[in-house]
């Protein structure tokens, strides 16, 4: 029986997990939006959250925290430079999940899931890009 027990194994070791869900948040940190299956998602919103909070406290002890999990440098600044600055003024929710489809090769139920501010930091990049080809 499953009572109380907590988290996906993923048909995976606990070594492939760890490596697996280091890998997703490094992703998603690093471009603030990836597609993956919907049982992935919910578990990396869950340490990534953990993350962003951490980025919010922002002092000594939560950087080594954070590089504890992350261990990718740009990851990391990227997550405590620009990242939690933007949710400073929020006590969690931080991410989105949105289901998508269903894989074509095993029917695998995918979502994207995204930062909430995603949108309009696009938009935002959207508008800079399109202002410099009209400047050349």
């Amino acid at each position: 029986m499953r009572h109380r027990v907590d988290g996906r194994l993923f048909g995976r070791t606990a070594n492939q997990r760890k490596a697996l869900l280091r890998g997703l948040v490094n992703s998603l940190i690093e471009h603030q939006r990836i597609e993956t299956t919907v049982a992935k998602a919910k578990e990396v919103r869950k340490i990534a959250e953990k993350m962003v909070t951490l980025g919010i406290r922002g002092d000594l002890h939560a950087k080594r925290l954070a590089f504890a999990y992350l261990s990718n440098r740009t990851s990391l600044a990227k997550l405590f430079g620009e990242i939690a600055p933007r949710f400073s003024g929020r006590n969690g929710g931080y991410l989105r999940i949105m289901h998508t489809r269903n894989r074509v090769n095993d029917s695998a139920p995918m979502a994207v899931i995204e930062f909430i501010d995603y949108g309009a930091l696009r938009k935002t990049e959207e508008a800079k890009a399109e202002k410099k080809k009209q400047e050349k």
